[in-house]
């Protein structure tokens, strides 16, 4: 267990000096503190959908100890204390080892054991259509099986906490019953599902979209459709990726005012390649795949994303900037709302987990500069 320590800095919210206290991992104290180099204090920020980053592929075939380890510290030192590693469309042969591979690694791994709280699955179950599909391969595209589900979860000793699907499927509302059931968490996303389709769904208990208004078709009817129906129902919370590059600094904003601050996340929806020098790469998915100077993964010689390239410290100032909240609303996108679906993470509060990130941020910052990572009170980095 960790020792007792104190970590000090200025709360986001009124930017008065905050002094955290804790002891053997948990929070003992919050208390007023002069705060003198003007670092702020947040809880660890929360990233429920993070496909790899900085060359390490969760997506390549069964991700190496090594590989998650890496990964998790590319995370880290973006202020990361919590990640939900994301497996995409692929054979029930590559997920079962995937999931093996990462199971494995959380039981060698302390850290990756705090880190990883459960597995998002980002398919099978999706749209088969170009467009709504994305980058996942259309070969690996099937119908929800319970049965398959049962054997992910013994892969993985249970450690699967999240699946996006399309909810176009005859099945999916029985489907999402099933997972609900056995604490579930269900995503919508990568759909051309019916407004119809989609309230069945929320009324089978799914909670949340993902990354919306991406892995849609170029061309929607006006109204009705699947995101305005999503965008309407208080019942689900969104994600979004807010990295410049997915949706226009308009969309944000409008799509953020719609659903409020308190039903909305942000999500890295990272790839392998984001963080990587800009050039042209060969990727297992998108095949050849450009990354600009700014972050931006295209796939080669056209204008369509080939994934996200930035993590969350980016996120949360692009953020700000898109669509002129403020520090606290766009760290509460990262933090408290993603933590009400892993519960325990994303606040600082007396008892909780010391999970805290400290960094530094000026108005008009393109990221926030992380000074100071803790996970369970053990400084972990930069």
């Amino acid at each position: 267990m960790s020792q007792a320590g104190r970590i000090v800095g200025r709360d986001p919210a009124t930017g008065q000096g905050l002094a955290v206290e804790f002891a053997d991992g948990r929070i003992t104290a919050l208390m007023p503190a002069q705060a003198d180099d003007g670092a702020y204090l947040a809880p660890g920020f929360v990233d429920l959908q993070v496909n790899g980053y900085g060359g390490h592929d969760l997506n390549a075939g069964a991700p190496t100890q090594e590989t998650i380890e890496q990964l998790a510290r590319h995370l880290l030192a973006a202020g990361v204390t919590c990640f939900a590693p994301t497996l995409i469309t692929a054979s029930e042969a590559s997920l079962v080892a995937g999931l093996a591979s990462i199971a494995a690694a959380r039981r060698v791994s302390p850290l990756l054991a705090q880190m990883i709280p459960f597995v998002h699955v980002e398919g099978p179950s999706i749209d088969p259509a170009d467009g709504p599909r994305g980058a996942h391969p259309l070969e690996h595209v099937r119908p929800p099986d319970p049965a398959e589900f049962a054997r992910w979860q013994e892969a993985c000793d249970g450690l699967v906490g999240l699946v996006t699907l399309s909810p176009h499927f005859p099945g999916a509302p029985d489907y999402i019953r099933s997972l609900v059931a056995q604490g579930v968490l269900v995503s919508l996303g990568h759909t051309g599902a019916s407004p119809e389709q989609v309230l069945a769904a929320v009324d089978a208990g799914a909670r949340l979209s993902t990354h919306l208004g991406n892995g849609a078709a170029n061309l929607l009817p006006r109204h009705p459709n699947f995101i305005w129906t999503q965008l309407a129902d208080d019942r689900l919370t969104a994600s979004f990726i807010a990295d410049g590059h997915h949706l226009p600094a308009a969309t944000l904003k409008a799509m953020l005012r719609a659903k409020t601050l308190e039903n909305a996340i942000l999500v890295s929806d990272a790839a392998a390649l984001g963080g990587m020098p800009s050039g042209r790469y060969e990727s297992p998915i998108g095949g050849a795949v450009e990354v600009s100077g700014d972050g931006r993964l295209s796939i080669a010689g056209t204008p369509y994303l080939a994934g996200a390239g930035h993590l969350l410290n980016q996120n949360i100032a692009q953020a700000i900037g898109a669509t002129g909240i403020g520090l606290a609303d766009a760290l509460g996108l990262a933090t408290r709302n993603p933590g009400r679906f892993v519960p325990g993470r994303g606040v600082l509060e007396c008892g909780g987990r010391a999970d805290v990130t400290r960094f530094f941020w000026e108005p008009g910052d393109a990221s926030l500069r992380i000074a100071d990572v803790y996970v369970a009170g053990q400084r972990v980095a930069p």
